[in-house]
């Protein structure tokens, strides 16, 4: 097979096993960024046996994880009995949002938008791969004199350029996985697609790419930091004569990870930018910086450094499987 060919279909052979094996790690990151802000306390002591919702909504405790703000009452739906006071019940870290998940959706629930994730996943982390190989051996080192910064600017322009055409397919899928409106109503690809064509049609069609400033801020310093680090890791090791798909999966590995630490609060402003789109609740934010501010102000730094543990537990494995594959496959295909 010639080498093109062989790296076609190496990065799409990663790219597939890396959606379907880290999707439920997405689902749980982006619940854990977008739901709602922790209120104060309700009661100093709580009544015996009754929930804090109105009357005429029934009863949810079972899954009210997955309960948002009521946008005109402003109020929660469900509240719980928590060290002694009566609060609204939140997901408190990642194996409680598995937990919270599982109880309430199921298996399914946790694979949410992995379709949807295939569609956008593989196409462009294939177009992405490609990209950054292309320009990396062909394109930059024509331009740039300084090696070092080859890998680093090959990266930043292949993210740019994918980030920004598939923008508004981003979108559709981080609503899929993003918290519900409420328990009966969770997100289908149905209703997601529909609520996108209400917002084209209000807002026009350059609304699909909200979001994309902080999907750049986060992806654009992400792809530079981890191929610099990446080709840096794999010299270090082709030094001491060491190669080969392994090494490709732990250079991979380490580099996301030192990656997604530092750009963990562009993830959640661009997590909640998209997530909140289509709803009311965010119309009154449309900037990234006034969203960060309103973030500091109500829920405090921590908040920007929300579902950091499954983005690692994801990004890791996942950088460390494509880049495998990619290698490894890749090399294996052309010879």
């Amino acid at each position: 097979m010639d080498p093109f060919r062989a790296k076609l279909v190496a990065a799409a052979t990663g790219s597939t096993l890396t959606a379907l094996t880290m999707t439920p790690f997405d689902v749980v990151k982006t619940r854990l960024q977008t739901q709602p802000v922790r209120p104060p306390p309700l009661f100093p002591v709580p009544p015996s046996n009754i929930c804090c919702q109105p009357g005429s909504v029934t009863c949810v405790r079972n899954m009210s994880s997955l309960a948002r703000p009521l946008s005109q009452a402003g109020e929660e739906l469900v509240c719980i009995w928590d060290h002694g006071v009566f609060k609204t019940e939140r997901v408190n870290g990642f194996f409680d949002a598995v937990q919270h998940v599982w109880r309430a959706e199921g298996m399914r629930g946790l694979w949410k938008g992995a379709g949807t994730t295939l569609v956008i996943g593989v196409p462009s982390s294939t177009c992405y791969m490609l990209t950054y190989d292309h320009l990396l051996r062909n394109v930059i080192p024509q331009l740039m004199p300084y090696p070092l910064l080859v890998p680093l600017t090959a990266g930043i322009v292949a993210r740019s350029t994918i980030s920004s055409i598939t923008s508004p397919l981003e979108l559709i899928r981080t609503n899929l996985q993003s918290t519900p409106l409420s328990p009966g109503t969770p997100h289908t690809l149905r209703s997601v697609l529909t609520s996108t064509r209400s917002l084209v049609k209000s807002q026009g069609v350059l609304s699909l790419w909200r979001g994309l400033g902080p999907t750049l801020w986060r992806d654009v310093p992400f792809s530079g930091i981890y191929w610099a680090s990446y080709e840096s890791w794999k010299g270090v090791f082709a030094r001491r004569q060491k190669e080969g798909a392994l090494i490709a999966f732990i250079c991979g590995a380490v580099s996301g990870t030192t990656a997604a630490l530092i750009t963990s609060p562009f993830d959640v402003l661009k997590t909640r930018r998209q997530a909140f789109v289509m709803s009311g609740a965010s119309s009154s934010i449309t900037g990234t910086i006034p969203l960060t501010t309103e973030i500091l102000r109500t829920e405090g730094v921590s908040a920007l450094f929300a579902g950091l543990l499954p983005r690692i537990v994801k990004i890791a494995p996942a950088c460390g499987i494509m880049i495998a594959s990619f290698e490894g496959v890749g090399k294996f295909l052309a010879n």
